[in-house]
């Protein structure tokens, strides 16, 4: 953990560093008296937001992964896999193309309700059959509702040029032009999200022994499973609200974090949100560098990193249980 937070320290700096246009220490040490007479310590001030939010969205999506896989006992739970990301996608474009909702409070509200309705769907439609929602039922649900709403929300954008090309760099998720005023109204949503997610860590190793041996020990499984799915919800839809849909960190971060300190979600899930957020700032940081003066939407850079990871997670479960 201590590794982790001093890694993080120094991704901090190189994000504030490290972009477009190059500055030096000097230019930061300037910009904490105020000063913003260059470029340079302009260039430096618009990254300090755009650096909290890649924290922020880093952490987010490595613990509601981290609960995720707990909750479902499935090494390929993620928002991203189960629908969830994709709900809350829909339910904001809906409310952009159709109601003209432009207010950041109110994309909040509504990627929440679309994240939480995706994951009942995906639960029902799971359950459905003899054995319940096993994690394969799940998966599979998962990747089937996630295709359905992303067919969706590309059908409602299409007829839309007004707004297509804005939704469309949404879509693919991303930090870049981050505000502190975008970033402020999803801070109650996350934090909360990691309260309730952090407070669940112990019960997740509970949920990890069965449900009838989670029963047996005087735990309530139903009330378990829907704070942690509250505690995830509420992390997926305020960041996605923000961000857009960022795929793969839900899934590789808290796969990586179990395979150092074993399956003990009280270190999973905060060691998940350090991993995330150094995940999420170092690929935010690739991004900028590899297309330099231009660059790459955090998505893409963490869809490359995450799809390999993937297969190889699939190669190496064979879909089977945690």
């Amino acid at each position: 953990m201590l590794g982790l937070v001093l890694a993080l320290g120094a991704v901090v700096v190189l994000s504030v560093m490290f972009g477009a246009r190059a500055t030096s220490w000097s230019d930061i040490i300037r910009l904490l008296d105020g000063s913003l007479d260059t470029m340079a310590e302009a260039a430096v001030a618009s990254r300090l937001p755009r650096t909290l939010l890649a924290i922020m969205a880093g952490a987010a999506l490595g613990v509601s992964g981290a609960a995720m896989q707990g909750l479902t006992r499935n090494p390929l739970a993620d928002p991203g896999l189960l629908g969830v990301n994709a709900g809350a996608a829909l339910a904001v474009v809906i409310g952009i193309a159709w109601f003209s909702i432009e207010q950041a409070s109110d994309y909040l509200w509504l990627a929440i309700v679309g994240a939480g309705a995706s994951a009942v769907v995906v639960y029902l439609i799971a359950s459905l059959g003899r054995g319940g929602a096993t994690p394969l039922r799940l998966a599979l649900s998962g990747a089937v509702v996630s295709a359905a709403l992303s067919s969706l929300t590309s059908a409602i954008i299409l007829p839309r040029a007004d707004i297509g090309g804005l939704i469309q760099s949404w879509l693919i998720g991303g930090v870049g032009g981050a505000t502190l005023d975008q970033i402020t109204p999803a801070l109650p949503f996350v934090i909360s999200g990691l309260l309730i997610c952090g407070l669940s860590a112990r019960k997740l190793n509970m949920l990890a022994l069965g449900d009838d041996m989670a029963s047996g020990l005087g735990e309530r499984v139903a009330f378990m499973r829907l704070m942690t799915a509250l505690g995830a919800i509420l992390l997926c839809g305020g960041i996605t609200a923000v961000c857009g849909p960022i795929a793969f960190v839900g899934l590789v971060v808290p796969h990586v974090c179990r395979l150092v300190v074993g399956s003990d979600y009280r270190w999973v899930v905060p060691l998940s949100a350090l991993a995330g957020a150094l995940l999420l700032t170092s690929a935010d940081i690739a991004g900028r560098l590899i297309a330099r003066p231009a660059e790459l939407d955090v998505g893409i850079m963490t869809a490359l990193v995450g799809a390999p990871v993937f297969l190889w997670i699939v190669r190496r479960h064979k879909v089977k249980s945690l």
